[in-house]
This record gives structure tokens, C-alpha cells and sequence, in this order.
């Protein structure tokens, strides 16, 4: 061990004659503590929120979003279809055909979002699908056609699997009474359950040619939903559909989709962990006052070390030292803290929020390493540096002046 390391260590772990220094090195690691802890749950709750929200997100919704500006559909979807499943990163291709319809279920009628989709297609990418709440996929060839609901939606209009519910549409059929709504029946096959709070209340879903004929789109879709593999490639990906795609095409993302959400998660990220820095600058302070007292009491300590041949480099190692391992001790045990306060807030989910307004049941805590790192890197560096003017102070001690009425 290297004797500045011996004699900081020495310092900080003596019995001292004033316990008010004493007090005050327990307060300086303490508030380093609490502030690092409170950063890292912090962080943890925020990339929780948004990692469990944008999962819930990509799993139902698509990450490229191909469709026709003129409002009529696209026509020639499998050839587009095709080109796009042959660019590389791209994991799933299904055209889907949508609109508002009213449901009626046992109980009540709804509005709701129908949709029509190739459903085994789908199902290879969406988890969700694979592993239905009840039931089972709709299946071609049966005395009624098949649906499956959202969960919520379900629960809402008084439905289970093995009932007939009533689909009204927006598009008409000529009647001698005039313009009618189109109306069919359907037998519910399965409940579904994303996760996602307003998908799983307002969908349901039927195959692409049952909803092309219901909505009177036949031959035409809605859009081309597009899955990749990183989903943060999704702004090059679109850019090259682009350019191969016929000038009425729309291409979005589902960055520009819930580009607002997103930005105000990652905008109270960066305005949380800049507020609760503060708690580790004040704590900083701490260390400050704690050395220069220490610097007054040891003095006399000073003075016989160089007096011995301790160079004013070796006094300013001492207390920077001394400073230093402030700093790591608060920092170590807030880290711990926070750590542990995640996982028992995970393990038992101890913070309930309402799953109709945040789309997830409880609070979820995540830490990316990368962001540990940096909670743990700066809190070090504002103890390092807090310690630099006390040190400095410490190593300017006049010995002949600090031995003089010794």
C-alpha cells in the first residue's frame, strides 16, 4: 500500500479528539449516498417507463408504416409487398386493411378499430398472437367467420370465446330503403392481450380478405405494417422504400409516430438526473468543510511529516486521498441503495399505477449499464474535485510554523 494511501486511510478511520469532524465525514458519505441512490432509481424508472412503453408499442403497432396519400388503398400491395421483404433487416411484411367500426357484444356496443391482416403471417413476429389469452386463431372454413378481441374490449361489451358478436362498418350496401351500413356477424375465436392498454380496449382483428370485403376494399389495403430487426434503423430502412416506392406513397416511422411521447420521456430523463446532481454537489461540499477542519486539526501532523521529508505532493495526495475515499464509500453504498430499492420495487411491483392512463400496471425499474457508469462517473468526479482545494491548503502548511509551539 502507498504510504499517502496508509496515512489517508489511517486519518480517516482514527478515533479523533473533535467527534464533530467525525459527524461531518459520516454526513459528507451519507449525502453522497442518498444522492446516488436517488439518481439511479431515478434513471432506472425513467428508461423503465420508456423501454417497457416502447415495447408495448413496436409489439402491436409496426415500425415502418407504408401507405397511399390519396386515401384509396394500395393497389398493387404484393409487389410492393415483395420488394420491401427482400431489403435486408427486415424480419415481417403483412398488408393490413383498417377502419372504425361499432361492435355489439352481450351487453353493450363499442366503437372499435377493426382490422384485417394475415393473421399466420403475423403471427411469426407478434408474440402476443402466438400466445392468446383464450382461445384460439380464427380458422378458415367454419359456419361463421372468426374474430378475435382485445381483451378489454371484451370485458367492455360482455363477450367471451364461442360468442356471436355484431360488426356494423362505415361502408354501405344499396338497399330499397336506401344507403344501409354494412352489418355482420361474427363468433369471437379468442381474446388477445398486448399490453398495451388502448390496443387491447379499441382492436379487433379478422383475416385480410374477410375485412377487404366488409369495407369494400378487394384488391386493395390500407397500409404495409413492416417489422425490421433494430428498430433504430427504421429512418434508413423508410428512406430506401422511398426511393423505389410510386410518388403517391407515404412511408412514416414509429419514431416520427410517437416522436412526442418519446422526446418528453427522454427531455425528463436529462432534466431529472441534472436536478438530482445537485444532491451530490451539496453532499460534495460536505467534503470540503470535513478536510479543511481536518487540515486545521492535523496541522501538527503536517508539520512532523515534512519535517521527516514529505513533500508538499505527498501532503496534497494524503487529503485528496482522504477525500477520495469519502466519495467512494458514499458513492459504492448509493449505488447499492438504489440497486437493491429496484429490485425489491420490481420483485413485489410496490408502485401500482393506473394501467388505463400509463399503459402499463406498474412502475418498472431498468439501468442500462451505460447509465450506471455515468451516475457512478460523475458522482467520483465531484468528489475528486471537491477535494482539490483542501488539499492544495494542506500541502501549503508551513512546517517551521506548524512545529513552532509544538
Amino acid at each position: 500500500m502507498k504510504f499517502e494511501l496508509f496515512v489517508a486511510r489511517r486519518y480517516l478511520t482514527a478515533r479523533r479528539k473533535q467527534a464533530f469532524i467525525s459527524v461531518i465525514t459520516s454526513i459528507s458519505a451519507l449525502g453522497i449516498m442518498i444522492g446516488v441512490a436517488a439518481l439511479v432509481i431515478a434513471i432506472a424508472l425513467i428508461t423503465g417507463f420508456q423501454e417497457d412503453v416502447q415495447d408495448k408499442i413496436l409489439g402491436a403497432t409496426s415500425h415502418i408504416m407504408v401507405s397511399d396519400l390519396s386515401g384509396a388503398g394500395l393497389a398493387d400491395y404484393p409487389g410492393t409487398a415483395e420488394g420491401i421483404r427482400s431489403l435486408p433487416g427486415v424480419v415481417s411484411v403483412t398488408p393490413v386493411v383498417y377502419s372504425t367500426v361499432l361492435v355489439t357484444g352481450l351487453s353493450e356496443s363499442s366503437g372499435a378499430l377493426l382490422k384485417g391482416l394475415d393473421l399466420e403471417r403475423e403471427r411469426e413476429s407478434a408474440a402476443w398472437l402466438r400466445d392468446l389469452e383464450a382461445g384460439r386463431m380464427p380458422a378458415p372454413g367454419g359456419a361463421r367467420e372468426g374474430l378475435l378481441l382485445g381483451r378489454e374490449l371484451a370485458l367492455r361489451i360482455g363477450a367471451q370465446v364461442g360468442d356471436v358478436v355484431d360488426v356494423v362498418s362505415a361502408s354501405s350496401n344499396l338497399s330499397p330503403l336506401g344507403l344501409l351500413p354494412k352489418r355482420k356477424r361474427f363468433q369471437v375465436t379468442g381474446l388477445f392481450h398486448t399490453g398495451l392498454y388502448e390496443f387491447d380496449n379499441s382492436t379487433a382483428l379478422v383475416s385480410l380478405e374477410t375485412a377487404q370485403r366488409l369495407l369494400d376494399l378487394e384488391g386493395r389495403v390500407s397500409y404495409i405494417q413492416v417489422r425490421i430487426r433494430d428498430i433504430f434503423k427504421a429512418p434508413a430502412l423508410a428512406a430506401r422504400i422511398k426511393e423505389s416506392a410510386p410518388p403517391l406513397v407515404y412511408v412514416t416511422t414509429w419514431m416520427e409516430l410517437n416522436k412526442s411521447l418519446f422526446s418528453a420521456l427522454k427531455l425528463e430523463k436529462n432534466i431529472m438526473f441534472l436536478t438530482i446532481t445537485l444532491i451530490v454537489i451539496v453532499a460534495a461540499l460536505n467534503i470540503i468543510a470535513t478536510l479543511i477542519l481536518m487540515v486545521m486539526e492535523k496541522t501538527r501532523d503536517i508539520g512532523i511529516l515534512m519535517a521527516i521529508g514529505a513533500t508538499p505532493r505527498t501532503i496534497n495526495k494524503i487529503f485528496f486521498y482522504q477525500g477520495a475515499m469519502i466519495g467512494a464509500i458514499g458513492t459504492g453504498l448509493g449505488v447499492l441503495l438504489g440497486l437493491g430499492w429496484c429490485w425489491l420495487a420490481n420483485t413485489f411491483e410496490l408502485i401500482r399505477i393506473p394501467v388505463d392512463i400509463y399503459q402499463i400496471s406498474h412502475v418498472p425499474f431498468r439501468l442500462r449499464p451505460l447509465d450506471l457508469a455515468i451516475i457512478v462517473g460523475v458522482s467520483l468526479a465531484i468528489s475528486f474535485v471537491s477535494t482539490l482545494f483542501p488539499a492544495r491548503r494542506a500541502s501549503r502548511v508551513d512546517p517551521v510554523m506548524a512545529l513552532k509551539y509544538e
